[in-house]
């Protein structure tokens, strides 16, 4: 596995439970700006990792679920999220703007 996707996992492991990110802003705190689909890639590789990787609280720039596919049931993603207390509706996590978890202001 590549060094990129452990970065991805290891900044995913940070996010707060109850908080979300999205894929175009880890790329951008790693660096890559332009690598939002592979971390993405690295999203579907998270499930099979031993550390475990929050990998549901990773959703794309609009809060939308796009991720959910690969959670075993379109549903498990937003199950997730609203056990950690995150409202979603129609697959988009209600009010992103102020659970927005950015790592380039909460990691550096």
């Amino acid at each position: 596995m590549s060094d990129f996707y452990q970065d991805v996992f290891e900044v995913v492991r940070q996010i707060p439970a109850g908080r979300v990110t999205s894929y175009g802003a880890i790329a951008r705190y790693l660096g890559t700006a332009g690598s939002s689909r592979m971390v993405g890639w690295a999203m579907n590789l998270s499930h099979h990792q031993e550390v475990y990787v929050p990998a549901h609280r990773v959703v794309n720039r609009n809060g939308l679920l796009t991720g959910k596919v690969h959670f075993g049931s379109p549903d498990v993603m937003q199950e997730l999220l609203e056990n950690e207390g995150v409202a979603v509706g129609n697959d988009c996590v209600t009010d992103f703007a102020r659970l927005f978890w950015d790592p380039m202001k909460e990691l550096l």
